[in-house]
């Protein structure tokens, strides 16, 4: 279904689907339902049609940025929303909408307490239907527009301590994205972001038109499941995906490095045994023949076999019995950022895995940086 409004029972289908959709990243589950809840209990935030905008008027994604396992991050609700007023400041100009720049557990919510506050309202429109690890993977590509000037704010840390800072950034896309994953880790892991404005006709063109609706019907259909099992497939049934296999954690290697959570972790099927890259969001899946099963923006997503719940790469730990599921990129809504082939490039440099020989069908006809 689409959605045409927000309510507060729409919270948890909401952050349940988007983490699902996250891929393994995203956020965590417990802070978007907090965040959502936080939301309805200091205000309404509302939801407006992308045609009932002006051709002309501002649209800003709002994002979190950094490691979702970093173990001194710190943002509070109203870091949010100084990232908006901030951007306001340095724009000399009053968004008109805000827009998540992905779906994940706190992803997909980011903006319904902006809303709720300043009156801003959301669009069923986000940069990517899916959770992506780097800032320019959610641009639109607005990174391969010459002379584009990015506008980005960051605010987030402890206060009281050295990791507590606001941060200002107006330069190329590039550069920006690099200072806030910067700002990321000056603050502890985590920072709250409002960047990159656009405008209706640019991001109809390339955002993720309905990801949240899609969010939305995943989380439904996860609640509908009267078991742990049944809860699973329900999600592979709307995804139209599958199970790729059931097993404990053999082993996992998992590190905070320059702001991103980078490792892998093997499953034991008992028959059979699968290795998952991470790089925030789990990028591939192989198993033990070396046959590649997923590659991003492929989704790949963990659940707890026993309860039925999906766990982030942030929440795996040795020994859980997981069932992980696969949809191919087919079935979601991704953004133009991710049919730019030199989005990816530095995906193959950090995991050394080819990645592009596997998703030549994602870039687009005409793509310069192919």
């Amino acid at each position: 279904m689409r959605l045409k409004a927000l309510e507060p029972d729409m919270i948890k289908p909401l952050v349940i689907g988007g983490s699902i959709l996250g891929g393994g990243g995203g956020g965590a589950i417990k802070e978007g339902l907090k965040m959502g809840k936080l939301a309805f209990e200091i205000g309404q935030p509302s939801l407006l049609a992308l045609d009932e905008l002006e051709d002309d008027d501002m649209i800003v994604t709002v994002s979190a940025v950094g490691a979702p396992a970093a173990k001194d991050q710190f943002v509070q609700p109203l870091d949010y929303v100084e990232t908006i007023e901030l951007i306001e400041k340095v724009t000399g100009r009053k968004p008109k909408a805000m827009i998540t720049n992905e779906n994940g557990g706190i992803a997909t919510v980011n903006g319904f307490f902006q809303s709720a506050v300043t009156g801003i309202p959301i669009l069923d429109v986000s940069c990517n239907g899916r959770a992506h690890p780097t800032g320019i993977m959610g641009s639109m590509q607005l990174n391969i527009i010459e002379d584009y000037e990015s506008f980005q704010t960051a605010v987030g840390g402890r206060p009281g301590t050295d990791f507590r800072l606001s941060q200002t950034i107006q330069g190329s896309l590039d550069t920006a994205s690099k200072l806030v994953r910067q700002a990321s880790i000056s603050a502890g892991g985590f920072v709250a972001v409002a960047r990159n404005p656009v405008t209706k006709n640019y991001l109809a063109s390339n955002g993720a038109v309905n990801a949240l609706s899609q969010a939305y019907d995943v989380g439904v259909a996860h609640q509908y499941g009267n078991s742990s099992a049944e809860k699973i497939d329900k999600v592979v049934e709307v995804l139209k995906g599958k199970i790729v296999c059931k097993g404990a954690v053999e082993s996992l290697v998992f590190e905070t490095v320059d702001g991103f959570d980078l490792g892998k972790v093997v499953i034991n099927s008992g028959e059979e045994k699968f290795e998952l890259t991470i790089w925030n969001e789990y990028m591939t899946c192989e198993n033990d023949s070396g046959q590649r099963l997923a590659t991003f923006p492929d989704l790949l997503m963990t659940f707890e076999s026993e309860s039925g719940d999906p766990i982030t790469s942030a929440q795996l730990r040795n020994g859980q019995e997981l069932t992980v599921v696969y949809t191919s990129r087919d079935n979601l809504i991704l953004g133009s950022g991710m049919r730019l082939k030199s989005n990816y490039e530095v995906v193959e440099q950090i995991l050394n895995k080819e990645i592009l020989k596997y998703i030549g069908d994602v870039f687009e006809e005409g793509d310069l940086n192919q």
